[in-house]
C-alpha cells in the first residue's frame, strides 16, 4: 500500500522484520511491517495508520506482513450500529455495579500483580506469563499517542480507590475511535464476563466521546483467542477493498470466515 498521498506519513519508513514463530497459529512463520522512526508517530499519525491495519505494542507500531499467510484481519466496531446480544445485555446488567475510573498511564504494583496472575492462569507458557516489571511497562505503559488506563473495581466503602480491583484496560483515544490495546482481569472468576464487559464499556465510552469506532485489533479464524471479537456485531473488517461490514447470521456460520486482507 502506498503512503504517498498521506501528508502525515511521508516521513515515515516501513521495513519488514525477519521471520519469527507465529504467536497464534501453530507451525506458522510470521513477519511484520514496522513503522519507523517511532518519534514521528503521534495521535494523528497513528489514527491514519490504524485505519490501514497497523497496531501498536508499546512504542512498536506494526502490521502483519506474512508472505504466505493472510489470516490476520483487522476488526473494528461501528459504535452507532452496534447491537448487543442477549448474552451481552446480561453481562452489562450483571457488572454495571463496577466502579470505573479513567487514569493517565502510570505504574501500579496492584495493576502489575493482577497482570501477572492473569497471564499465569490464562496464558501459561505463552511467554508473557514471565514478564518482568520492566517488560510490563514497556508493553503497556509506554505510548506515543493519547492513552489511558481504565480501572474497574468491586465497590467497597465510599472511595472508588478502595474496592477490589477486577480488571484493567489500556485504550488509545484516536481521531475517529478508541483502540482496545489490552485488557487483563481477575482470572479466578473466568465466568464473570469481565472481558466482554470491558469491550461493551469501551463501545459506550466511544459513543460518549462522539467517536465512530472501537478498534479491536486482529482476528484470526480458527484461533480460540480471537473468537470473542466477532461477537460484537455488526463489525467491520479490513480487506483489499477497504473496510467492509459483516454480521454473523448464526454461530459457526460467520460471513467473516470469508474475509481476507
Amino acid at each position: 500500500m502506498s503512503f504517498a498521498q498521506e501528508p502525515h506519513l511521508f516521513r515515515l519508513q516501513f521495513y519488514t522484520t525477519a521471520p519469527y514463530p507465529c504467536s497464534y497459529l501453530d507451525k506458522q512463520i510470521a513477519c511484520s511491517q514496522v513503522a519507523v522512526p517511532a518519534h514521528l508517530v503521534n495521535t494523528p499519525v497513528y489514527s491514519r495508520l490504524i485505519r490501514q491495519g497497523f497496531r501498536r505494542s508499546g512504542m512498536f507500531v506494526y502490521r502483519p506482513h506474512c508472505e504466505n499467510c493472510q489470516a490476520c484481519v483487522s476488526l473494528r466496531v461501528p459504535v452507532t450500529h452496534f447491537c448487543p446480544s442477549r448474552s451481552q445485555r446480561r453481562t452489562m446488567q450483571k457488572l454495571k455495579h463496577l466502579q470505573v475510573r479513567t487514569l493517565n498511564l502510570h505504574y501500579s504494583e496492584e495493576h502489575y500483580n493482577l497482570y501477572q496472575r492473569y497471564q499465569q492462569k490464562r496464558h501459561p507458557g505463552g511467554g508473557m506469563d514471565e514478564d518482568s516489571c520492566e517488560q510490563y511497562q514497556q508493553f503497556l505503559l509506554r505510548s506515543p499517542v493519547s492513552s489511558y488506563l481504565i480501572e474497574y473495581r468491586e465497590p467497597a466503602g465510599d472511595s472508588a480507590q478502595s474496592g477490589i480491583l477486577r480488571m484493567v484496560s489500556i485504550i488509545d483515544v484516536l481521531d475517529d475511535g478508541l483502540s482496545a490495546v489490552y485488557t487483563f482481569y481477575d482470572p479466578d472468576q473466568p465466568q464473570a464476563g469481565y472481558g466482554t464487559y470491558g469491550v461493551l464499556w469501551q463501545i459506550e465510552y466511544a459513543k460518549r466521546l462522539s467517536l465512530s469506532h472501537v478498534y479491536l485489533g486482529y482476528w484470526i479464524h480458527g484461533s480460540p483467542k480471537m473468537t470473542y471479537k466477532v461477537n460484537f456485531e455488526p463489525f467491520e473488517a479490513l480487506s483489499l477493498q477497504g473496510w467492509q461490514r459483516f454480521c454473523r447470521e448464526t454461530p459457526g456460520n460467520s460471513q467473516a470466515e470469508g474475509v481476507h486482507r
